[in-house]
C-alpha cells in the first residue's frame, strides 16, 4: 500500500498557502497534453474550502474552462469571498497560470442541517467484483495508477435500449485515505470528471475513429457524506449531442445505494480516424 504522504490526490489536493486568499499547487506529470479538468477542479475547491469555517460543507460546484492547462507548470488560485451569510457560504475561485485565468469556479457552502429527504432508486447491476477494466482503457489506466474503474457491461445496462448513449462504471480510490472531509470532497471532484465524456462516445464511430473530447463546464451537487476511498457507482447518460458538443449527466451511487452526488457537463467530441497507439477518446493536442 502506497504511504499516504506519496499518495498522488493528497500531493494534488495539498495547496501552499502564499496568502490569505491565493493558494498554489505544484506542477504534476502527466501524459495529457492538458491539464486534467478534473484536477484543476478539484483544486479550486480545495482552496475554498479553506477559507470556510469547518461547521459548513460544500453542496455545490459550478466551473467553466476557459483555458488549457500546463501540467509542467504550477498554478495559482485566487478566492474571493462572495458571500457569508447565516447558512449559506459562497466563493469564486480562480485557477491561474502566467496571469492568464484556464478555470472559473463559484461554489457553495452551507450549514449541516435536516429536512425532508427522498433520492432515486440505485440501478440493479453487478457489483464491482463483476466487472472488469475494459483493456481499450490501457491509456486511462496508466494516467490514473490511484484508481480503479471497472466498466459495467452493456449487456448487464437492462435499460440501456431507453437510452441510445449510457455508461455505467464502478470507481474507487485503490489506497485508504485519511478520515479528511476536505481530502474526500475534492477527490469526488476529482473523479466526477474522469470517463464521463465517453458516455457520449456510444453510439457514434466505431473502432475506426477516436473520439476528441474536451470538458467546456461542469457542476457538482453533494448530497450525501461518502468516501471516495470505497466503491461508488458512476451513472452516466448523454440526453444530446449536437453542434459539436454533447451534454453529459451522472449521479454518483454508494455501494449501500444513497445517491451521493449528481453530476452534469458539457463537453466538445469530434471523431477523428484512429491512431493505433492513442485511446478511443483523446484530448486534443
Amino acid at each position: 500500500m502506497t504511504s499516504i504522504e506519496t499518495q498522488r490526490l493528497v500531493q494534488i489536493l495539498n495547496l501552499e498557502r502564499i496568502d490569505r486568499d491565493i493558494f498554489r499547487g505544484g506542477a504534476m506529470p502527466s501524459r495529457l497534453p492538458r491539464t486534467f479538468g478534473g484536477q484543476v477542479a478539484a483544486q479550486c475547491l480545495v482552496a475554498a474550502v479553506s477559507t470556510v469555517g469547518e461547521d459548513r460543507v460544500a453542496h455545490s460546484l459550478h466551473g467553466y474552462f476557459l483555458r488549457p492547462g500546463r501540467p509542467a507548470e504550477p498554478t495559482v488560485f485566487t478566492v474571493g469571498r462572495i458571500r457569508d451569510g447565516g447558512s449559506f457560504t459562497t466563493r469564486e475561485v480562480h485557477a491561474i497560470q502566467d496571469g492568464e485565468t484556464i478555470f472559473t469556479m463559484t461554489c457553495s457552502f452551507q450549514v449541516e442541517t435536516s429536512g425532508v429527504e427522498h433520492q432515486d432508486e440505485m440501478p440493479k447491476i453487478p457489483g464491482p467484483e463483476e466487472c472488469e477494466t475494459p483493456s481499450s482503457w490501457r491509456y486511462f489506466v496508466e494516467e490514473w495508477p490511484d484508481w480503479d474503474v471497472r466498466r459495467v457491461s452493456r449487456d448487464a445496462l437492462v435499460d440501456a435500449e431507453r437510452t441510445l448513449a449510457r455508461q455505467r462504471v464502478w470507481i474507487r480510490h485503490r489506497d485508504r485515505l485519511p478520515d479528511d472531509r476536505t481530502l474526500h470532497v475534492g477527490g469526488l471532484a476529482y473523479l466526477s470528471d474522469m470517463t464521463l465524456l465517453m458516455a457520449a462516445r456510444g453510439p457514434h464511430g466505431g473502432m475506426d475513429t477516436q473520439a476528441r473530447v474536451v470538458s467546456l463546464d461542469h457542476a457538482v451537487w453533494i448530497m450525501r457524506p461518502f468516501r471516495v476511498d470505497e466503491w461508488l457507482l458512476y451513472d452516466q447518460v448523454s440526453p444530446s449531442a449536437q453542434g459539436g458538443r454533447a451534454l453529459v449527466q451522472g449521479r454518483l451511487f454508494d455501494q449501500s445505494g444513497r445517491l451521493v452526488a449528481s453530476v452534469a457537463q458539457e463537453g466538445g467530441i469530434k471523431l477523428v480516424p484512429a491512431v493505433s497507439d492513442k485511446p478511443s477518446w483523446i484530448k486534443p493536442e
